[in-house]
């Protein structure tokens, strides 16, 4: 396998881009086309070898590089798929994004505005210097810092009653009970002193809400549920289903909520790369370290892509690929726009 090299992704995103604009004004696909784009777009990467698995969580090094899933769920609960979808890996921080919808259902989103922020930050999602220059604030609950925050933010009176609470939220947005990867949590436990430290810093600028060493060790835990690519596209489903399940029928969150968790998503959801992103796609979109990334077409549907293979800035090299394909096939760029004369 090599080492993804950041210039060939962008070369390659460039001819996509070209050819998003040659198809902008083409007649839109039909829904039944849905798993003849998830099949191109399969068969098309499948044996692309760049990337590299992250290695700093020690465990995430020995997970198959080869695993590669795609699938669609729609709004109205119909699942497009192709892949492996039966091998699970790490959520990692796709679970930013379901625990800062709770923490907006429960709390309302401006304390989430209040006590964390919304901003993207510039910098990488675990930048110390990021919290050091706003003493806390102006962050966003998709990059660690803020992600460690709204972990404390979740309503229970002890650990136990939040990490549950948590756990609850992700199971009910994936229609499916969800299992810790024990051996991903056990590593990355023992090596998140980042992460403790980065807690810390907040508790000094009085921007933790909860124990920083317990709030920390929550967080690792739910970086640590194992998934596969139609459960990530059914917890997706749910929030372009406006937080309502498509596949179980349970409301999860609000129409409100799912509107202020997406816009985060929209600005903050790829780390450095978030602009080329929703420059591409446009559709707001998470990754994680694990291997996958979701994206939300509001009131039509949820997509996910796992294959653990990372470029430089942290995100799936196969899936961000699969997903602007899918994306132009479907001629679903949502800033399309035709003239009205």
């Amino acid at each position: 396998m090599t080492k993804m090299n950041h210039s060939t992704l962008r070369v390659v995103l460039t001819s996509l881009f070209l050819a998003l604009s040659i198809t902008l004004h083409a007649q839109k696909i039909k829904k039944s086309d849905y798993q003849q784009a998830v099949d191109n777009a399969y068969e098309k990467y499948k044996t692309l070898k760049e990337g590299k698995n992250a290695d700093y969580i020690k465990e995430l090094a020995n997970v198959d590089p080869d695993i590669y899933g795609i699938a669609i769920v729609t709004a109205d609960g119909k699942v497009y798929s192709a892949g492996d979808l039966d091998t699970r890996v790490s959520i990692q921080s796709i679970s930013k994004v379901f625990t800062l919808a709770k923490v907006i259902e429960e709390q309302g989103p401006k304390e989430v505005f209040d006590k964390i922020g919304v901003d993207a930050t510039g910098m990488p999602f675990n930048s110390i210097i990021a919290i050091e220059m706003n003493e806390g604030k102006e962050i966003n609950p998709l990059v660690n810092p803020g992600a460690i925050a709204a972990t404390s933010m979740i309503s229970g009176v002890d650990s136990a009653a939040k990490w549950q609470n948590i756990l609850q939220t992700h199971n009910d947005f994936a229609g499916t009970e969800l299992n810790v990867n024990m051996p991903v949590y056990i590593s990355e436990a023992n090596d998140n002193l980042r992460n403790q430290a980065i807690a810390h810093l907040l508790k000094a600028y009085n921007r933790m809400y909860f124990d920083p060493v317990q709030a920390t060790d929550i967080y690792t835990k739910q970086c640590a549920l194992n998934v596969n690519a139609e459960e990530l596209a059914t917890m997706a489903a749910t929030l372009a289903n406006g937080g309502k399940n498509p596949i179980t029928g349970k409301t999860v969150v609000s129409p409100r909520t799912t509107t202020f968790t997406l816009s985060v998503m929209a600005t903050a959801g790829l780390y450095d790369d978030s602009g080329q992103w929703l420059f591409g796609v446009g559709l707001p979109g998470k990754s994680g370290v694990g291997g996958g990334i979701i994206a939300v077409s509001p009131g039509e549907f949820g997509i996910a892509v796992v294959s653990p293979p990372l470029n430089e800035v942290g995100n799936s090299v196969k899936a961000q690929l699969a997903i602007y394909d899918i994306i132009r096939e479907l001629d679903a760029h949502p800033y399309r726009i035709d003239p009205k004369n």
